[in-house]
C-alpha cells in the first residue's frame, strides 16, 4: 500500500513539472530545535542543525508549486542543567546529555504562494509528506552508563526504527537578487507519526559499588518533533516553448 500512495505522488510530481515553465532549485540549511517525551523523565530541547537539497517546479505564474527535498537533519532531545545527589549528599550539577538520531529525510510537498512587496517576492505556506532513514545515533556514548544504572536508551539496532514518517508543515518567503537567482527564509514544524525508538518494559538486575538490587525501566517509545528555522539559495531554470 505504501508504495502505491508513493508511487503515485511520483507521478503526480512528473506529471506536473512537465506542464511547469521551468523549475527552482537549491541548498538550504539552518537551525534545529528537537523535541522529544521519555516515560518518567522530563526532557530539554536539542538544538542541532540540518542541511537540505531541494527542486521545485516553477509554473507561468509562480504562485502555486510542487516541491521535492532531501535533507539531512539531527533530531534528538537533552538534559541540561540537572541537579543530583552524591554519595555524601552534596549537591552537583550533572554534566548536559545529549541524545542524537541522524536522519536523511524526504518530504514531497504542496507549496502555495502570495505576492508581496510587488518585486516578484512571494510569501508562502507548504504543507507535504516525510520519510526519514535513521543513519547512526550516537546512544553507545551511554552504553557504559546503562551497565551501572540503566536509565538511558539503548544503542540496539532491534529498538531503533530505522524508518519514520511524519507531516512537515511551514511557511516563509522567497527574495529575489536577480531574475534567475535568490534567496529563502523559512520556518517548518516536523512531527512525526511513528516512533524512533520503542523498547518493551523489562526488569534488569543491576550490581556495582553503589547499588545492588533489581531495576524497573518502563516502556518507553520516542516519538520526535522539530522545528527548524532555514535559510537558503534559490536558483531559477526557465524553460520557453517557441511554436
Amino acid at each position: 500500500m505504501n508504495r502505491i500512495v508513493l508511487a503515485f505522488v511520483l507521478v503526480l510530481f512528473l506529471g506536473y513539472g512537465l506542464r511547469a515553465q521551468g523549475y527552482a532549485f537549491g541548498l538550504k540549511g539552518g537551525l534545529t530545535i528537537g523535541v522529544q517525551q521519555w516515560e518518567g523523565f522530563e526532557q530539554d530541547p536539542l538544538f542541532k542543525y540540518h542541511g537540505i537539497a531541494y527542486i521545485e517546479s516553477l509554473p507561468e505564474n509562480n504562485q502555486f508549486a510542487l516541491l521535492a527535498q532531501l535533507g539531512y537533519h539531527l533530531k534528538g532531545s537533552a538534559f541540561r542543567s540537572r541537579n543530583a545527589f552524591g554519595f555524601s549528599g552534596n549537591v552537583f550539577r550533572v554534566p548536559a546529555q545529549e541524545f542524537i538520531f541522524r536522519n536523511l529525510s524526504l518530504v514531497l510537498a504542496a507549496k502555495q504562494k502570495f505576492d508581496i512587496f510587488g518585486n516578484d517576492s512571494r510569501a508562502y505556506y507548504t504543507l507535504g509528506i516525510r520519510g526519514d532513514y535513521n543513519l547512526s545515533t550516537n546512544l553507545g556514548e551511554y552504553k557504559e552508563a546503562n551497565m551501572y544504572y540503566p536509565i538511558y536508551p539503548d544503542d540496539s539496532k532491534e529498538l531503533i526504527r530505522e524508518i519514520t514518517y511524519g507531516l512537515t508543515l511551514g511557511g516563509g518567503i522567497e527574495l529575489p537578487f536577480s531574475e534567475l537567482v535568490g534567496t529563502i527564509i523559512e520556518f517548518s514544524v516536523n512531527p512525526d507519526f511513528s516512533y524512533q525508538y520503542v523498547q518493551p518494559s523489562a526488569t534488569v538486575f543491576v550490581n556495582n559499588s553503589f547499588f545492588t538490587g533489581n531495576v524497573n525501566i518502563p516502556e518507553r517509545k520516542i516519538r520526535n518533533l522539530t522545528f527548524e528555522l532555514t535559510v537558503g539559495f534559490r536558483f531559477l531554470n526557465k524553460i520557453e516553448y517557441i511554436d
